[in-house]
């Protein structure tokens, strides 16, 4: 099989090397983001692999048209993808998992971060004010924690704090039995109205769009902080802006936030962004904001292309396939 890898990056080429020979595939890389100017790079390759550009029923039409069988993303979401579009084409759409630990260590290090006031210390710092003012933070083990989707990376999260002595709430659709020994699951409004820190684990699907709105933040206890390493649509970020000026939410810790695609993941030095949400949210003192960067380590890198190969090569091959998108 043959795969052409989109996007590539120069910490994933060991890994197309070292995967591609161990599963016998020939890895065609291309630096370039997918378009219709570039669609024709992948023919005589049966699977492509992308990453979260978007990826438009007209790129996918010039893929079939070469013969691209499969599309693979080298991430847990996929609506970057006209699945639609492909499967009109009987083509096959996947996603990957990796390591649950890189994001839910990140998400531990982003609550103790935001509790403890740490970008207000550090920007007084570098101005060598080193005066106590306004720097007093809090203990988590005082803390109740709310967390939003008991999935891999949910589940993994509750298990690292549960070294924290917090009291720990759960809400996910389907309840695990494995959660329920750490935690203790609650109807959402419950976890709305009881959390002193929530944090989002769920995916971005049209039922999940904008659950941190202006209804739910009014919910939450006064001075909540929020916490979001999963998709930047689960909360509306005018309504989160608002509570943030009123002193509603008392702090959030943002790896992602609406609009981001063709943000992140470039050096925009001496440019101007086009997203003032972003600006907004970023000059504030107690807002956190990094650029979608929870993934990122050294074995997350390596499961996701390692699954995307093994995905491409399970569909080319008439094998099941774990990470296929169903319709």
């Amino acid at each position: 099989m043959e795969l052409a890898a989109y996007s590539y990056r120069e910490d994933e080429r060991e890994y197309f090397e070292k995967f591609g020979k161990q599963y016998g595939v020939k890895v065609r890389l291309i630096k370039e983001a997918p378009s219709p100017e570039n669609a024709a790079l992948a023919a005589g390759c049966e699977s492509v692999s992308v990453i979260t550009t978007a990826i438009t029923a007209e790129i996918i039409e010039k893929w079939h048209e070469a013969g691209v069988r499969c599309i693979s993303t080298r991430t847990i979401g996929y609506e970057h993808i006209d699945c639609e579009k492909a499967w009109e084409l009987g083509m096959t759409v996947s996603n990957v998992s990796y390591s649950s630990g890189s994001v839910a260590d990140y998400t531990v290090m982003m609550i103790l971060m935001v509790i403890r006031r740490i970008k207000y210390i550090m920007k007084r710092f570098e101005a060598q004010d080193c005066s106590l003012f306004m720097k007093r933070g809090r203990e988590l083990a005082n803390m109740t924690v709310g967390v939003i989707g008991t999935g891999r990376i949910g589940e993994h999260v509750i298990k690292n704090l549960s070294g924290f002595g917090c009291r720990v709430l759960a809400y996910d659709l389907y309840p695990k039995e494995s959660v329920g020994r750490m935690a203790e699951y609650v109807d959402f409004n419950t976890l709305l109205g009881e959390s002193d820190v929530i944090t989002l684990h769920t995916p971005a699907t049209p039922e999940s769009q904008h659950m941190i709105c202006r209804e739910s933040i009014e919910k939450m206890k006064d001075g909540a902080v929020i916490i979001n390493t999963a998709r930047g649509s689960l909360i509306d970020t005018d309504d989160l802006i608002d509570a943030l000026e009123s002193g509603k939410i008392g702090a959030a810790g943002l790896d992602v936030i609406e609009n981001e695609m063709g943000i992140y993941y470039g050096d925009h030095r001496y440019k101007v962004i086009h997203n003032r949400q972003r600006a907004v949210l970023n000059e504030m003192p107690n807002v956190l904001l990094l650029p979608h960067t929870a993934f990122f380590t050294d074995q997350a890198v390596s499961d996701m292309v390692e699954y995307s190969i093994v995905s491409c090569l399970n569909t080319v091959e008439g094998r099941e396939n774990p990470w296929e998108i169903k319709k």
